[in-house]
């Protein structure tokens, strides 16, 4: 009897978490598709420029999700003991980390938007639309690190649905802002990609502003200035312990899949634009799959915050098995949207034969992706384990994937599909390392601690 209530109480626990955050990504996943979509009207040019451009916000976005992810691993513990204070402390210290790393890509994109365009591609003509799409993106990080911090915390302590309701806002108005610029609507200049930026930094801004209600309105969390200014020595260094390997590996794991619009980037602008829409296409494949994990490990960490490791471990399985599952549905998905896509895409005969077969490839690959996010991002990092996840994706995306990427485009010169499959091995390769150290229960930690805020710890 009281497995069967185990068991019930997992799935209606990780429901109620699984879609507020399915509903955030599929939303995320809608603007950028929403981008390409109405891009695609425009032009070529436009997409590809959009889409190298976007790389940038892929990486910063990866390092807020870093730094949130320590901010999760430990406020979700904390808030399964009950302790709120140390929450607010670490909520300061990811900010603190948030705004000065906003500011700097602040400044490049500003400043110099054609230098960081340079670094993906050689055409003028990609270079200089990007160049102003950066331009106004800039005013976007310096709102997106704030909102992003903020967030994660609420998410950690189970307030999905505050998170989803600012979210849902966000991208619906950034959409309709989109159509907006993008077309000229009511009255307005059509901007282009230029538009696209211009709509993505408003709705950023209102996000902001709504984050700020939401502090307002609430008893417990809130998203103050004076946070920044919290100190305390042992939770600091629990923080750069825990978030560190996190941010580093999520930054490398970033950086290494923008060196594969690098690589496809320098093999021609059909490539670049079929990859655009594969992207888009994936995003929506992995939101079942990626929203499962985030909320798996939110779950997790409120349990091993509670100190029951028995639970803890029955969770884990059953979140992998439910990880099997979605992947695999992720994979149909893009199956099932693969026709759609080729008759809606206005791309050149070699662009859309690249198209169909990347989309082929990542019927498949989705399934790799689902089962190590949910490890490594998921199930160990609820345990604090985040050091193992850098290990495991700097050796494989560094050691392995990208080095081979380039010396199957640039020294065998293999053909661009050849070349996207070799790429996509990189998920399969670190399986059985990943499925080992589940196996191993090291990552099975409670990672709170007792009297943090004495004169000694504070300090």
């Amino acid at each position: 009897m009281t497995a069967i209530y185990d068991k019930d109480q997992f799935y209606s626990k990780i429901l109620k978490l699984v879609i507020p955050i399915v509903i955030q990504n599929l939303l995320s996943a809608a603007v950028s598709s929403a981008d390409v979509v109405m891009l695609n009207y425009v032009g070529q040019s436009s997409i590809s420029a959009v889409s190298l451009a976007a790389n940038y916000a892929s990486i910063l976005f990866m390092i807020y999700y870093g730094l949130g992810t320590g901010a999760s691993m430990l406020s979700a513990q904390y808030w399964g003991k009950g302790d709120l204070q140390p929450i607010r402390v670490i909520e300061g210290i990811a900010l603190r980390f948030s705004l000065i790393i906003s500011l700097c890509f602040s400044a490049f994109a500003c400043f110099a938007p054609e230098l960081m365009m340079k670094l993906f591609t050689n055409d003028t003509e990609l270079i200089a639309i990007g160049a102003g799409y950066l331009r106004v993106m800039s005013i976007t990080y310096l709102c997106w690190g704030i909102i992003e911090v903020y967030l994660a915390v609420l998410r950690s302590i189970g307030r999905v649905t505050v998170s989803m309701v600012l979210n849902v806002m966000a991208f619906s108005l950034n959409i309709f802002l989109n159509a907006v610029f993008i077309f000229g609507l009511f009255g307005a200049p059509k901007l282009g990609a230029v538009g696209v930026a211009i709509a993505t930094a408003l709705s950023r801004i209102i996000e902001l502003a709504g984050c700020i209600v939401v502090s307002l309105c609430s008893k417990d969390i809130k998203l103050k200035f004076s946070y920044l200014f919290l100190r305390n020595k042992l939770l600091f260094q629990d923080f750069l312990r825990l978030s560190l390997p996190a941010l580093i590996n999520d930054l490398a794991w970033s950086v290494a899949f923008s060196m594969y619009s690098v690589i496809l980037g320098h093999m021609g602008s059909d490539a670049v634009a079929a990859n655009s829409l594969v992207i888009v296409v994936r995003n929506f494949g992995t939101v079942l799959c990626f929203g499962t994990a985030s909320a798996g490990g939110i779950l997790l960490g409120n349990v091993m915050g509670e100190n029951d490791m028995e639970r803890a471990k029955e969770y884990a399985s059953k979140l992998m098995k439910l990880t099997i599952i979605t992947g695999a549905i992720g994979g149909i998905l893009v199956l099932i949207a693969t026709p759609f896509v080729l008759h809606f895409a206005k791309l050149s005969e070699t662009a859309m034969h690249y198209l169909k077969y990347m989309l082929l490839i990542n019927t498949y690959y989705i399934m790799g992706a689902a089962v190590n996010t949910t490890l490594i991002a998921g199930v160990f990092r609820a345990g604090g384990d985040s050091r193992f996840g850098l290990i495991c994706d700097a050796i494989d995306m560094w050691v392995y994937a990208v080095p081979l990427g380039f010396l199957a485009a640039f020294v065998l010169k293999l053909p661009v599909l050849w070349v996207y499959f070799l790429l996509c091995t990189d998920e399969f390769v670190k399986w059985p390392w990943v499925i080992r150290h589940y196996r191993s229960q090291k990552w099975l930690k409670n990672i709170t601690r007792e009297d943090l805020f004495h004169k000694d710890a504070a300090t």
